[in-house]
């Protein structure tokens, strides 16, 4: 019986450092603006509800070192998760033509896109993409890859032409 390759993810189509970079830069300016949003949305509510606790949560949070780390937190990994679990790419990623995948090449998981979120809390994390260019802590530790789209695309295209044109010899 035959047995089927299956395809790998290759350094050649990983994204380049200056991709990764981009996605990051554009990724963290829609999480501040969603944080802001969000601490907008929750005053005029409270406000509404006549309870003035989220608007002094809000205003004392820049000495409320905890409650900071929370609702960053909080926006960081809602805003990876629900991107990447129902897109594998962050608005980031879509602007630069990027996607995650798992080592053979296809959307991974919600719980590896979990993982892979909840690693980007450890600290220095960013600059991990300097240690091993082009995978970061979170790729690695979640076992998952940022590529090139198009660039993954071609690849698996020739990849599955050559196994049918290996199966037909």
């Amino acid at each position: 019986m035959e047995q089927r390759m299956q395809f790998k993810v290759t350094n050649d189509i990983v994204a380049s450092i200056g991709k990764r970079f981009l996605n990051y830069l554009i990724d963290v300016i829609l999480q501040v603006i969603l944080l802001f949003f969000f601490a907008i949305v929750t005053c005029i509510i409270a406000d509404l509800l006549g309870s003035k606790k989220a608007l002094d949560f809000f205003s004392k949070l820049d000495k409320n070192t905890i409650g900071l780390y929370t609702v960053t937190f909080s926006v960081i990994l809602i805003y990876y998760n629900v991107f990447e679990i129902l897109f594998a790419r962050t608005i980031g990623k879509f602007i630069t033509q990027t996607v995650v995948v798992d080592s053979n090449g296809e959307k991974p998981n919600s719980e590896t896109i979990l993982m892979r979120s909840l690693c980007r809390l450890i600290p220095f994390n960013p600059l991990s993409v300097l240690i091993n260019p082009g995978r970061a802590w979170h790729d690695s530790l979640s076992k998952t890859y940022v590529v090139d789209k198009r660039m993954l695309e071609e690849a698996k295209r020739k990849f599955h032409a050559f196994q049918v044109t290996t199966a037909e010899e």
